[in-house]
């Protein structure tokens, strides 16, 4: 016998709103505190002077929650409903951005800062797991795929809203005041009020599905939770899987943290001497624009052809256009047209190449535990993403950045062996015809 949660569907008619009325808002929430703790932390600690090597190497740290969450991804499907956990995280990571903004002034921002980040990403990957539950639970099947694309759209929006407009922002405030720390406490404190919000505006606008409960059986509490994960790790191909999962985006991990140092720091050492503005509308506008471009081509190539038949060209096209930062690099080029443009092909590549990445868990995790072991998948995901990150900020410093992105362009290597190794079956993401 299920255990059903405390929680009581409020009269008929808030139980089957629009799905417009609240899928976007809750992407939106869902992508605004990871993009502010993977990236956007990244820039402000570049602006507040932190070195390259401690800056990657602690907010790789930050990954972690996003690797650990498959070890308590069962817990939010057994305990209460994946509403309340979403409603109740995202009070937490709105009280969460308000804290950084309330600790940026002092001498010890560095290590307080991080302590609240850190909660901020327990918090955001436990909502991760919640949203994503929720939305399968919330919708008939043909829903789901109608709104998949605008899920994430709206995450991609939360992005460019975080990696562009905030720090656009934060770069006009800077200009202004002359006041960095406080430049950024205003922006993080602006951003903890529209958190705020979103958590008032889903507490009353988010429906109450019938089948939003807990998922608790009769074999107990403990049998339940480690079914779930013998399930995933006695599946035939184990290695190849995860090995996909760990190394598939190995060159991308180690890029992605020294892109905005490499934008913002000074050409005489090595970067590209951009302000803070220039580097939220390059970076966080243009770029996640032509990502946001690439993953929905990528979207359409597979529904046509399928997985199998694009895993190799979507591979190719999302390392090759690394070699951008190895001519922007060597070159260091004072066109602002010629800077934007690389950073756009690079993004756009890693778009179109990662829609492959995303197809190849959710074909791994289907079944009947498909969103646990979809968060195992991701979890992987997030260890490939913060291992090679955490070095990356000491090795550039070590050898330049010169020689650091022609390493990247090695790292690649693993990427493309990972894909010789996958199995993929054959007709899986095509669109089947009536």
């Amino acid at each position: 016998m299920n255990t059903v949660s405390q929680e009581s569907p409020p009269a008929r008619g808030r139980s089957a709103r629009n799905p417009w009325s609240w899928i976007p808002t809750l992407y939106f929430a869902q992508g605004l505190p990871y993009v502010m703790v993977m990236t956007v932390s990244v820039i402000m600690y570049k602006r507040l002077g932190i070195s390259n090597t401690d800056i990657a190497l602690y907010t790789s740290w930050l990954y972690l929650p996003w690797v650990i969450k498959p070890l308590w991804s069962p817990l939010v499907d057994m305990v209460r409903t994946k509403r309340f956990w979403i409603v109740t995280l995202q009070l937490a990571v709105g009280v969460s951005l308000a804290l950084v903004a309330f600790v940026l002034p002092l001498p010890t921002f560095f290590a307080f800062s991080l302590a609240v980040f850190w909660l901020m990403a327990f918090a955001s990957a436990t909502h991760d797991i919640a949203a994503d539950g929720y939305y399968m639970l919330a919708l008939e099947q043909h829903q789901q795929a109608a709104f998949v694309g605008v899920r994430s759209t709206f995450y991609r929006v939360a992005t460019i809203f975080g990696q562009g407009v905030l720090v656009v922002l934060a770069g006009y405030l800077e200009s202004s005041t002359g006041n960095i720390p406080m430049s950024w406490a205003v922006t993080f404190g602006a951003l903890s009020a529209l958190f705020l919000g979103l958590f008032l505006y889903h507490a009353f606008v988010l429906p109450f599905p019938a089948a939003d409960r807990s998922t608790r059986g009769e074999s107990g509490f403990l049998a339940d939770f480690v079914a779930v994960f013998k399930k995933f790790f006695a599946r035939p191909g184990l290695a190849a899987i995860i090995g996909f999962l760990l190394f598939y985006r190995f060159a991308e991990a180690q890029l992605v943290k020294m892109v905005s140092p490499f934008l913002l720091d000074a050409r005489a050492d090595g970067g590209l001497g951009l302000g803070t503005s220039e580097v939220g509308f390059i970076y966080g506008v243009v770029g996640v624009a032509a990502l946001l471009a690439g993953g929905i081509l990528g979207g359409v190539a597979i529904a046509r052809k399928g997985l199998r038949y694009w895993l190799w060209p979507m591979a190719l096209i999302m390392h090759l256009p690394d070699l951008a930062f190895v001519y922007l690099s060597q070159a260091q080029p004072e066109s602002r047209a010629i800077i934007t443009a690389a950073v756009a092909m690079e993004q756009f590549g890693y778009g179109f190449g990662f829609t492959a990445y995303m197809l190849y868990m959710i074909m791994i995790a289907d079944g009947p535990h498909k969103t646990a072991h979809y968060a195992i998948c991701t979890g992987f995901m997030a260890l490939g993403m913060m291992i090679p990150g955490m070095w990356s900020g000491a090795l550039q410093e070590a050898i330049g950045y010169s020689a650091f992105f022609l390493w990247v362009m090695l790292s690649t290597i693993p990427g493309f062996l990972v894909v010789a190794l996958a199995k993929v079956e054959p007709s899986f993401g095509k669109k089947k015809t009536e």
